[in-house]
This record gives C-alpha cells, structure tokens and sequence, in this order.
C-alpha cells in the first residue's frame, strides 16, 4: 500500500516538473517573439550609425540631415479641385504663379506644379523654393497679402477648391536640389510616413540608396517634413513614361545594396502612398 503511494505521489511529482518545464518553455518562446521586433529594430538602428557616423540623440533631426550650406525652405501645396473647374484653375495658376516667380520682390522661386494623374484625381500640387529659409517666407507672405492682384487670385481660387493643405519642408542634404528640367516627363512624387524617432535612420541607409538611383538620372529631390504631417518624407522622381519608370525601378534590384536599403527602411514607415504626376504649362520641371 505504501509502495503504490509513493508510486503515486512520484508520478504526480514528474508530472508537476513537466508542467512546469513546458509552461517555463512556452514563457521563454513568447518573451522571445515579442522581443525580437524590438531586436531587429536596435540592431538596425545601432548598424544604421556606422553609414554616417551620426547621433539622433545630439541634435535635432533637420541640423544632422539638412543641407548646411544652403538654407533652403521648400512649401508643397496639395489642391484638390472640383472637377468641373480643372482647367479653369490650371489657367489662373498659369496667369498667375510664373509672375510671383519671376518678379525679383518675391524671394522664392516655382520649382514645379503638377495635376495628378494616378493617384488622388483632380488634384494640383505646388512646390515652392524660399532661399533663405523662415525669413523668405515670411517676407514673401507679407508681401503676397498686400498685392490686390494676388488677393483677386485667391478669392477666384477659392471658387474651384473642395479643401487644400500644404507644409513646409526641408530638402535632404545627399539629394540633388530640384533644378529646371526639360520634358515631356512624368514625375512621381512618393510620401513616406515614418514612425517618430526614425528620420536620422531613414537618412542612413538612403544617404547610400540615393547612390544607385543615379543612371537615368530619374532622382528630382528628397525632402522631409518640419510644419504638417511630421515624420513625413517625399521623395520626387523624374521618369519619361510608365514603362521606364518600371524598368528604372526593376533595374535598381540589380545594384548591390539595394535589397539591404529596402529590407531596412520599410520597417520604419507606417504608410506610404504615391503620386504620378503631369506638369502643367506653367512648370519649370516640364
């Protein structure tokens, strides 16, 4: 009788151990899953300080990654146009947007207007150059709002328009500026919404990719937000037509280091969206 309990007590003790051995097991198992995002995460922000020997913690983001030797302010502006009004806009902003450019009271400079294509239809989007940062702007503003002419623009404007929505930018120091470009062309603008905290890791690994995107010389500009949406990137190409833009984009996969940008940077971006778009006439990127 002793026997069978010791037996049985003994059998109840090896279950328990297993039990405990399997759940310890299964403890370890999830601790290891949930740990391994964050784990790939550091080991990709830790291995993307070597490219550029730069530290997100000692300064802000726009001193480590914008251009220093210029001090260029770019403002993007996204219109979306009632669709009956399309060409009727495009003609007052073609009447209307190359004098601001040209006239040399107005510190800033039309770098490109577009309507979309594919994308969000019936839409025009503005990029414009402030050289000489937040005082540019403002001066030109100031000066804008005092122009009869350009306030006549506004309140027509305002006829054809379902909602605007603009922000200032800041243009990546290892891209090229955006400089006048014969056409036709197509150009996509690509936005990228990255997770907060991964800008200067987002500039690490493209600071290398821009490289390898040079040979059909499809790159316009690269920019990031500072008033808007933050944590917003927009990348703008150049192509001649669809199917050279896909054979740009199939043949980067052939350059060693590509693979590795994309496996590394897709991580840190929570959305992403992209524009294909057409210049208007009044366009210095034809």
């Amino acid at each position: 009788m002793a026997t069978r309990v010791l037996q049985s007590v003994g059998n109840g003790l090896n279950h328990a151990k297993k039990s405990v051995r399997g759940n310890q097991q299964v403890s370890l198992t999830i601790r290891s899953l949930s740990a391994s995002p964050s784990k790939n995460r550091e080991d990709s922000w830790f291995k993307s300080l070597f490219v550029r020997k730069v530290d997100p913690r000692k300064d802000a983001h726009s001193h480590l990654l914008a251009k220093k030797e210029e001090h260029n302010l770019y403002k993007i502006q996204f219109h979306n146009v009632k669709p009956e009004c399309l060409d009727a806009y495009n003609k007052l902003c073609e009447k209307v947007l190359p004098s601001i450019h040209t006239d040399p009271q107005y510190t800033c400079e039309l770098v490109g207007t577009w309507n979309t294509w594919y994308g969000e239809q019936d839409q025009a989007v503005h990029l414009w150059r402030y050289r000489g940062g937040y005082p540019a702007l403002t001066d030109v503003m100031n000066k804008l709002k005092k122009s009869p002419e350009f306030s006549d623009f506004r309140k027509e404007r305002s006829k054809m328009l379902l909602s605007r929505r603009n922000q200032l930018l800041l243009e990546f120091s290892f891209w090229n500026e955006p400089v006048p470009r014969d056409g036709p062309n197509i150009y996509e603008l690509r936005s990228y919404q990255l997770r907060p905290g991964t800008m200067i890791e987002w500039g690490n690994y493209w600071a290398r990719a821009i490289e390898l995107r040079q040979e059909n010389h499809e790159a316009v500009g690269g920019f990031f937000s500072q008033i808007g949406n933050l944590y917003l990137v927009h990348h703008l190409w150049a192509y001649k037509d669809l199917q050279s833009r896909e054979e740009t984009r199939n043949a980067a996969w052939k350059h060693e280091g590509w693979d590795e940008a994309v496996y590394y940077t897709v991580p840190l971006i929570q959305h992403m969206e992209s524009r294909i778009m057409i210049p208007t006439k009044a366009s210095p990127l034809k």
